[in-house]
């Protein structure tokens, strides 16, 4: 801040101005003006920071000067000089410019100095109070786009945790060959159901299939023919499923499906579906056809029966090594009341 004041002394009375100009101008910049109209062009060519004027002046007095001032210059603090002889009528209008202080004639000059340095202090502490206010509000500014910033950086890693949080889960849930549910995902599928159905209690088919030869295929085509046939049988034996069912892969040539709401009768034809739709598409591998098969083991849960996944999983495999002793290519259904 400026330690040094402009002061804009207003008098109609030459000797005023000749004897205040060279005694304020050790403190401040002094400007001079003999008319109220002259102030108001000083103002228009720099910025005045005290204005000194007189009450008494041709034309317009010195409250109205100040009043004018207050209206178009608001920071410039106002002071105004006056006679006793009109100090109860100047009183009466000083709210009128909001006067910082009234100087009366003659004045003494130690109060007249104190007043007007008073003036400037608080000049100097009000424009002190503005710039630490923007500055505050500068800061305050950054300090808002700087949360706003991180806040959206902060939003943005979670979003990118949350991303890679989902992936992994669903690598965790996934066979990566068939891109079928894996081991833990069916587990927690059938326990679901089987919580779900001692709410509501319906039908539920659990189904163990086994890819027949696939030693005999890894042999002949090796491991990539293998896995090319392990992709194919499992995307034939999610076609041939229900919307509701869901098929998935839990090991090596193994395949699980859970069929809800799913009776004796429907486990039946769903069996044979698989069945016939893993026999009729052979895979496709260098150019030529695999013909592929399926053994099934099928339980079926009736909606008056209550079975634990051990037992499902228990009567499900006993029902497909009898597919297998029968040939294979084969679905064999079992009812958990056998």
């Amino acid at each position: 801040m400026e330690s040094r004041c402009t002061l804009l002394l207003v008098d109609d009375e030459p000797y005023v101005l000749d004897a205040l100009v060279p005694l304020l101008a050790k403190d401040f910049d002094v400007v001079a003006a003999n008319s109220a109209a002259a102030a108001q062009k000083v103002f228009g060519q720099r910025e005045i920071h005290l204005v000194l004027a007189d009450q008494k002046m041709p034309g317009m007095t010195g409250v109205e000067l100040l009043e004018w001032v207050r209206q178009h210059h608001p920071r410039a603090i106002r002071l105004m000089l006056t006679g006793y002889a009109d100090f109860e009528e100047t009183v009466k209008a000083v709210n009128r410019g909001q006067i910082f202080r009234i100087i009366l004639k003659p004045w003494r000059t130690d109060e007249l100095l104190l007043i007007l340095h008073n003036a400037a202090h608080h000049y100097l502490l009000e424009r002190s109070v503005e710039e630490q206010n923007r500055e505050l509000q500068q800061l305050n500014s950054e300090l808002e786009q700087r949360v706003a910033r991180r806040t959206r950086e902060l939003q943005d890693a979670i979003a990118q945790l949350q991303h890679k949080t989902s992936v992994l889960e669903v690598f965790a849930l996934t066979d990566q060959l068939t891109g079928l549910p894996n081991r833990r995902a069916m587990d927690g599928l059938i326990k679901f159901e089987l919580r779900r159905r001692q709410r509501y209690p319906c039908a539920l088919t659990l189904g163990l299939i086994d890819l027949d030869d696939l030693k005999d295929i890894n042999t002949r085509w090796l491991l990539p023919g293998g896995d090319q046939v392990l992709v194919h049988v499992g995307r034939l034996l999610a076609e041939a499923g229900r919307t509701s069912d869901t098929v998935g892969r839990i090991g090596g040539d193994e395949f699980m499906i859970i069929a809800p709401e799913t009776p004796l009768s429907g486990a039946t034809t769903l069996g044979e579906r698989l069945r016939s739709m893993v026999a009729d598409n052979p895979a496709a591998y260098e150019g030529q056809n695999i013909p592929v098969s399926v053994s099934l083991g099928l339980a079926v849960c009736s909606e008056a029966t209550t079975a634990t996944y051990d037992q499902l999983k228990y009567v499900a495999a006993a029902a497909l090594n009898e597919a297998k002793a029968k040939g294979r290519n084969c679905a064999v259904i079992r009812s958990m009341s056998e």
